[in-house]
């Protein structure tokens, strides 16, 4: 009976020993092999800032940063063998490019062109400047992107005088050049230049509206309003051509120059009765306006 009561009293003590024989020890982690930390190709090999540049190689891993000279760069992995890095707003120049594992180890440094980056220009407006025009009539805005505070703008390969607004947005006023296409560009300090954009410098004369002004005894006054009239314009009234200055026409009739957009022209009718009469302003360069045409004596 004693011995009974002992075995029932010796078993609970004995259960957690041979419990615990039975547990396997838990395992260490298996140690994990890394590649040798390498590059095999970088592309682009050169760019501007914030250009993205993929790395392709191996022993790539989360942990595994990207440097240029000594700023390190936000890195994103794809898959086990791609890295793509932006690159950042340094000034341009050759930078040493490695990369650096958790675990200490670097790969081999390369040399990284870091170019200076190019202005974009991508509108003017207005495209299309009067010739004749004054003031802020000719002042242009440029419209684009990585404008650099002291960006130029450049018309035919010559420097304007520049605003800076913004990044985005830069103006200029016109110069007096000749009519026809010229090239507008922007290049930032470090002379790197945007492509290039059209301006049109348009010396056509127009002829907008015809009055008439004054009458005299003998004679009254028509007044042409529109754009582009030179002092040297001629005005041909049916066929019949009349000047101003020392082109003095016949049957004395006249035209005065009063600026680019207005001329008078004063007419000596043969016949009060009205009738359609047809006119045209030609500049001394042959640029013509359309034919207006008037009821008038």
């Amino acid at each position: 009976m004693l011995r009974k009561l002992f075995f029932l009293l010796l078993v609970p003590l004995l259960f957690p020993i041979v419990a615990a024989a039975q547990t396997p020890a838990p395992q260490k982690p298996a140690a994990v092999t890394l590649f040798p930390l390498s590059v095999l190709s970088i592309i682009p090999a050169q760019g501007e800032p914030g250009t993205a540049v993929t790395l392709n190689g191996t022993g790539f891993t989360t942990g595994t940063a990207v440097f240029l000279g000594t700023r390190q760069l936000p890195a994103t992995l794809v898959g086990n063998r791609l890295l793509t890095v932006e690159l950042p707003d340094l000034p341009p120049g050759v930078y040493a490019l490695y990369l650096k594992r958790e675990d200490g180890s670097t790969s081999r440094a390369f040399n990284f062109a870091l170019q200076p980056q190019k202005p974009v220009a991508t509108s003017l407006s207005p495209d299309t400047v009067t010739a004749c025009s004054t003031g802020r009539e000719r002042e242009v805005a440029v419209a684009g992107a990585k404008f650099q505070p002291g960006a130029r703008v450049f018309l035919d390969g010559a420097a304007l005088t520049t605003r800076f607004i913004s990044p985005a947005a830069l103006s200029f006023t016109a110069p007096a050049v000749g009519a026809g296409l010229h090239q507008v560009q922007v290049k930032n300090p470090s002379d790197a230049g945007s492509g290039v954009l059209a301006l049109f410098i348009d010396a056509k004369p127009e002829i907008a509206s015809v009055t008439i002004g004054r009458e005299f005894v003998s004679a009254y006054e028509l007044v042409l309003t529109g754009k582009n009239f030179q002092q040297s314009s001629v005005l041909v009234a049916d066929g019949k051509r009349v000047g101003t200055g020392e082109q003095i026409a016949t049957e004395r009739e006249r035209l005065i120059y009063l600026g680019c957009n207005q001329l008078v022209y004063e007419r000596h009718p043969y016949d009060p009765t009205p009738k359609e009469i047809r006119l045209q302003v030609v500049n001394q360069n042959g640029e013509e306006s359309a034919l207006f045409t008037i009821s008038a004596p």
